[in-house]
């Protein structure tokens, strides 16, 4: 217990509320919504709007229980230490590993994204050393101290939040005063006059569920940021609260406007729609500047991944399942063991994006999906037991408390049931199913194996 809590100490409380608000803003909007909503329009038509809502919702209820641990017991590891502590040290070691690898393979997936739009200005340089320049930029950045990741990652969402903003001004204007449509209102009978709400029926929108909880994957990075977090108590209920009205606003409110302006099934046959209202609006260099937003965006998210892994490494550490040495800290506060041997590892990335550079990105998306999925149930199972094990007065005490509890949980938990079962339903993202379920099982063999069952555990921090 009393190593536990020197380790827990060497980390600075760099990060402030700014930090913390743009970053949960920014991990709510990736590469998805500006290259991969297109794909998702395609299944579901206008009804896409609906499947951000549900998803949304379900986010917001999962984020709120995560919340309300977050607060009450601000640790690096986050859910990993919460699973550790309520469900059991195999529960906390499965939680932490498979986070880790989560974000291992989204990171290979933002790297070659990054290969992939910087081919866009570089025919000619291969796309492998596009992803290994993004790979040693944002592992030097997380290198540093942590305030320095903070200034990255807000700078980062900034520009994706400006670029959307600007979108859905400039759309907004197209629909009622005929911006870049010689004054003629566009109005929003797009939405119903193609087919209806529901074109392609309730399956559309359903088999378009899936590709929505990915692009919500890294919300709950959030949870990370409270051992490092200046004033959690402050900053991480703010971030939480605002993830459902980021997302009516980001998603919904950009995904409304471009699907009122153009028609659903024209959507992806000419570009992208980001580009083409830009481009109407009168911004000639609207291709370059989507292409540098969406650079951006993918090296925001490789730098939360790596800051992701590298902390997730050093819980696991503290908890004595990963090698001790990743417990340690640098003078600046970073675990930098743990930071650099996520980042070797991230080589495999690179090397795949020189073997299959056409394969790699649709490989790790379904498998990162899964992984997400685990991760949220987990957050929602721990929170019951935590609740449970409360007394009647710490209950009265809880500063931030989770609403609709315990109903919102199962409701939560049967949705990413539903999402599963999408899953395993659909072709393109059975392979998730396999591989997925099969790194648990290692995972499982490893900790038996080595002996981690039997080793005295940390006692619970809470």
């Amino acid at each position: 217990m009393r190593h536990m809590h020197a380790n827990e100490q060497a980390l600075k409380r760099g990060l402030g509320e700014r930090h913390i608000r743009l970053m949960a803003l920014g991990s709510a909007i990736g590469v998805g919504l500006f290259l991969g909503s297109a794909n998702a329009i395609k299944l579901a038509g206008p009804a896409i709007l609906l499947s951000y809502i549900l998803g949304g919702a379900a986010i917001f209820i999962i984020m709120r229980a995560l919340g309300e641990m977050a607060v009450h017991n601000p640790v690096a590891g986050s859910f990993s230490r919460y699973a550790q502590d309520y469900l059991g040290p195999l529960a906390g070691y499965l939680t932490g590993w498979n986070y880790w690898f989560m974000w291992l393979v989204t990171c290979v997936a933002e790297i070659t994204a990054v290969g992939i739009y910087m081919s866009v200005w570089f025919p000619d340089v291969p796309q492998w050393i596009w992803a290994l320049a993004a790979m040693a930029a944002m592992g030097a950045v997380n290198l540093a101290a942590v305030r320095a990741y903070g200034e990255f990652e807000f700078w980062f969402a900034m520009i994706k939040v400006v670029t959307i903003v600007l979108m859905i001004v400039g759309g907004a204007g197209m629909i009622v005063f005929g911006l870049g449509n010689h004054g003629t209102p566009t109005g929003i009978s797009n939405l119903w006059t193609h087919g209806g709400l529901f074109p392609n029926g309730a399956r559309g929108m359903l088999m378009a569920l899936q590709m929505v909880m990915f692009a919500y994957l890294g919300v709950e990075m959030v949870g990370l940021t409270a051992g490092e977090a200046a004033n959690p108590n402050k900053s991480i209920p703010q971030a939480i609260n605002s993830v459902f009205w980021r997302i009516l606003i980001f998603y919904v409110g950009a995904l409304f406007v471009i699907m009122s302006i153009y028609p659903w099934n024209e959507l992806g046959t000419h570009g992208s729609p980001f580009v083409m209202t830009f481009e109407r609006l009168g911004i000639k260099s609207a291709a370059g500047i989507i292409n540098f937003v969406v650079l951006t965006a993918a090296l925001s998210s490789c730098n939360g991944g790596i800051y992701s892994t590298g902390r997730m490494l050093y819980n696991l550490a503290q908890q004595d399942q990963a090698p001790r040495a990743f417990a340690t800290t640098s003078k600046g506060g970073v675990p930098s063991r743990a930071v650099l041997v996520s980042i070797v590892a991230l080589l495999l990335g690179v090397l795949l994006n020189y073997l299959v550079p056409e394969k790699v990105f649709v490989w790790v998306t379904a498998i990162s999906t899964f992984a997400a999925i685990w991760t949220w149930g987990v957050i929602l199972i721990s929170q019951m037991k935590f609740r449970r094990n409360l007394t009647a007065a710490e209950r009265d005490g809880l500063v931030f408390r989770m609403p609709f509890y315990p109903y919102g949980s199962w409701i939560a938990l049967a949705f990413l049931v539903l999402v599963i079962g999408l899953m395993a339903y659909f072709p393109d993202t059975r392979v998730a199913l396999i591989v997925g379920p099969l790194w648990l099982v290692l995972l499982t063999v490893l900790y038996r194996v080595l002996g981690l069952a039997a080793r005295p555990q940390p006692e619970a921090s809470a």
